[in-house]
């Protein structure tokens, strides 16, 4: 009987030996003729238990952490694949008060799939958001998006809906969708969890953008500072490709949306958002002057959607949902969830 093992492979789990504890635990099932199945997942982020590792029981997942390469060989004699006693036992992950109290939405599937796992996206309501897309009118999801009250979780926080339906009428031959993937500010890194951790939500939400307002292109421009999300997005691109779900005829609609990352060079001035135009369009990202807006004259001149990973990895879900689900998610102007960044000096940073 095999047990099945997940060990994150997020950048902050790697950063403190997570690959190597992988390969210590294969090795050590491997000795003790045990048949272990090692998963690897995006980051819970429980940041100080780093690597935490996560056991499959009957009961649920068990979490160990944060395991180190001497710790290894302790935990398989304290018979942690059954969810055995140990030091660094942390009971069931969801049941971790840290964990147990928050509401999940946009982060609802990282740390809980493989990244790149495309069916495993699915059976975790994967890809609902964008079937139901398809049944709808250009209007009727961007009104949806409005309605859900979503803004901008870049910083900005202007809504959402009034970018979308200022692209849609716009009269163009041409329109993109681009994500401001340029995380740079001092201890921001739910962008990067994300993108590492459930990239699918990411295209999945461009994919809905680009439906909602006639765009065939989108880029995500992406800070050259993570190469783990760098691969990570190119292999989910192209797993959805293959599968219909990007390309020239999404999932057989007749719709089509092409996606590619795009790596920035350290600049931090390009996480505003018509720098990065610029940037994108091979030239030194400084600032626009505006008007005209990017929502009617941004990238190579056409009517552009500019959003972060936050904002657009929030769609399916309205989409899924619809618009009220979300929105009771808050109060006044403040609708929805918004994932917190803990770091710095602190016992138990990570993400809220």
């Amino acid at each position: 009987m095999s047990t099945i093992v997940y060990i994150p492979k997020d950048a902050a789990a790697l950063s403190v030996g997570a690959d190597a504890v992988a390969q210590a635990i294969a090795e050590q099932a491997r000795a003790r003729s045990l048949t272990v199945i090692i998963k690897r997942n995006g980051s819970r982020g429980l940041l100080w238990l780093e690597p935490l590792i996560e056991v499959e029981t009957a009961t649920g997942r068990v979490a160990y952490g944060p395991v180190s390469l001497a710790d290894v060989p302790g935990l398989f004699e304290a018979s942690f694949l059954q969810g055995g006693a140990h030091a660094l036992h942390q009971g069931l992950t969801e049941q971790i008060p840290y964990f147990k109290n928050q509401q999940r939405l946009t982060f609802a599937r990282v740390g809980l799939i493989e990244p790149t796992n495309l069916q495993d996206y699915c059976a975790h309501d994967g890809y609902r958001g964008l079937r139901q897309t398809l049944q709808m009118g250009q209007a009727q999801i961007v009104q949806a998006v409005t309605d859900s009250g979503l803004r901008g979780r870049g910083g900005a926080a202007f809504p959402t809906g009034i970018k979308w339906k200022t692209v849609l009428d716009a009269p163009a031959a041409q329109k993109y969708v681009t994500c401001n993937a340029d995380e740079g500010d001092s201890g921001t890194f739910a962008d990067r969890m994300l993108m590492e951790g459930d990239p699918f939500a990411l295209i999945e939400g461009m994919t809905i953008a680009g439906i909602a307002v006639g765009a065939t292109r989108g880029f995500i421009y992406l800070r050259a500072e993570y190469p783990h999300a760098y691969r990570t997005l190119n292999e989910a691109i192209a797993v959805a490709t293959s599968q219909g779900y990007l390309g020239a005829n999404v999932l057989g609609s007749g719709h089509r949306f092409d996606l590619e990352v795009r790596l920035g060079a350290g600049a931090y001035i390009c996480g505003e958002e018509t720098s990065m135009l610029e940037s994108l369009e091979g030239r030194r990202g400084e600032v626009r002057v505006r008007p005209p807006l990017p929502a009617i004259k941004g990238l190579f001149g056409m009517p552009t959607i500019v959003n972060n990973v936050i904002s657009l990895a929030s769609v399916p879900i309205i989409l899924d949902k619809g618009a009220s689900f979300y929105r009771d998610f808050g109060t006044g102007k403040s609708r929805g969830t918004l994932p917190i960044q803990l770091a710095g000096n602190l016992k138990r940073g990570g993400l809220v």
